[in-house]
C-alpha cells in the first residue's frame, strides 16, 4: 500500500484527504515511481473544486507532475530500468494518472530522464511550465528575435518559464502583473519591461514601451477586460494566445482591433502538444537544452511536506507566490 491524495467530494483545500491505497503493479507500457516531490499547478486546484475542463469520477486522486525514482517497468518497456531518476511529462487526464502520491504510474512515453543536475524539488517544476510556454511561444507563435512578447500573470510559474524562453530566441518579454510588489523580481528575473495592471494604463504604457501597434505576440492567462488594452497595442497580423481565464469578469471580444488588423485569438492547452509526439519531441529537446545551459531554471517559490498538502493548496490559490509551489514526498 501507498499513501495518496485523494478527495470525495468537491470544494476547498480541505477536501484533500491522505489515504492508504493499494498501487496495482505497471501495466503493458507503464513505468511505476517511487515519488520523491511533486509540482503544483492551479489546474489541480480547478479540478478538485469542480471548476476544470475535466470532471473527475469520485473519490478522485489529483495532480499533474511528479518526479522520483522508477520503482517498476511494465511489460514492453525499453530504456527504463529500477533506480533511474526520472520526472513526467503532464498526461492528459489527472484523474486517470494521479500525481499526488508516494507511488504514481504512468506511461513510458510521459517519463523522461532528466538532467541529474536538478534536484528532485526541480525536476518536479520543469514540465508542465516549460512545455506550456514553448507549445505557445515556439510552437504556434514561432516568436523569433524582432518579436514584443506580452507575458501576463508574469510571476507564476509558466509566466517566469515564458520570460527565460523569450529570452533565450532574444525576444523583448513585457512582463504584466498584478501589483508593483513583484515588479523589481521579475526585472531582475530577466523579463525587458514590467507593468503593474492595477497602478498603470496598459494601453498607454504598451504602446510608450513597442511604439504603436507593435506588438505581435501576447501569452495571456487572466482574460476579462484586459483584453481591450492588449489587443489595441497589438500589430497587425498579431496572436494572442489564451491558455488560462484568471479573471473572474466577463471576457469581451474586441470586435474592431481584430477586424482592423487581422488578429488571431487563439485558445491553447498544452494537450496539444503532450497529445502529439511529432510536435512534443521538439519541445523536449529544447527544454533540455535549456536546463543543461542553465538558461532554462525553474524557481521554487515555497515547499511543503506531503503531510501539508491541504495548506500548499490553500497557498497555491493565494497567489502570492513567485514561481513553482512544490510538495515534496
Amino acid at each position: 500500500m501507498a499513501r495518496v491524495v485523494r478527495f470525495h467530494e468537491l470544494g476547498g483545500p480541505e477536501v484533500l484527504r491522505i489515504e492508504n491505497v493499494d498501487i496495482p503493479e505497471p501495466g503493458r507500457g507503464e513505468i511505476q515511481i517511487r515519488v520523491k516531490a511533486l509540482g503544483l499547478n492551479r489546474a489541480e486546484a480547478l479540478m478538485r473544486s469542480g471548476t476544470y475542463i475535466q470532471t473527475p469520477p469520485l473519490p478522485s486522486g489529483l495532480g499533474l507532475e511528479a518526479a522520483g525514482v522508477v520503482e517498476a517497468v511494465g511489460e514492453g518497456v525499453d530504456g527504463f530500468a529500477p533506480g533511474d531518476a526520472v520526472s513526467v511529462v503532464p498526461p492528459l487526464s489527472m484523474a486517470r494518472w494521479p500525481a499526488y502520491g508516494e507511488i504514481a504510474t504512468y506511461p513510458a512515453e510521459l517519463v523522461v530522464k532528466h538532467p541529474p543536475s536538478l534536484s528532485w524539488e526541480e525536476a518536479a517544476a520543469v514540465w508542465m511550465q516549460y512545455l506550456t510556454a514553448y507549445g505557445a511561444l515556439i510552437d504556434i507563435a514561432k516568436l523569433s528575435r524582432e518579436d514584443f512578447v506580452v507575458i501576463t500573470a508574469a510571476s507564476s510559474s509558466v509566466g517566469l518559464a515564458a520570460i527565460q524562453i523569450a529570452n533565450i530566441v532574444g525576444a523583448t518579454p513585457i512582463a504584466v502583473t498584478r501589483t508593483s510588489a513583484k515588479k523589481q523580481a521579475l526585472l531582475e528575473f530577466g523579463a525587458a519591461h514590467v507593468i503593474s495592471s492595477a497602478d498603470e494604463g496598459l494601453k498607454a504604457r504598451l504602446k510608450d514601451i513597442a511604439g504603436p501597434d507593435n506588438i505581435r505576440v501576447v501569452f495571456d492567462a487572466v482574460g476579462g477586460p484586459i483584453f481591450e488594452p492588449l489587443t489595441a497595442a497589438m500589430a497587425r497580423g498579431g496572436i494572442l494566445i489564451e491558455y488560462g481565464g484568471l479573471s473572474p469578469e466577463p471576457t469581451p471580444f474586441p470586435l474592431f482591433a481584430v477586424l482592423a488588423k487581422t488578429l488571431t485569438l487563439r485558445g491553447y492547452l498544452v494537450h496539444e502538444i503532450t497529445g502529439n509526439p511529432a510536435r512534443l519531441d521538439p519541445a523536449k529537446a529544447f527544454i533540455l537544452e535549456g536546463l543543461m545551459s542553465g538558461s532554462l531554471k525553474p524557481v521554487i517559490a515555497r515547499t511543503f511536506p506531503f503531510d501539508r498538502i491541504v495548506e500548499a493548496h490553500r497557498f497555491l490559490e493565494s497567489n502570492e507566490q513567485f514561481g513553482k509551489i512544490v510538495v515534496t514526498v
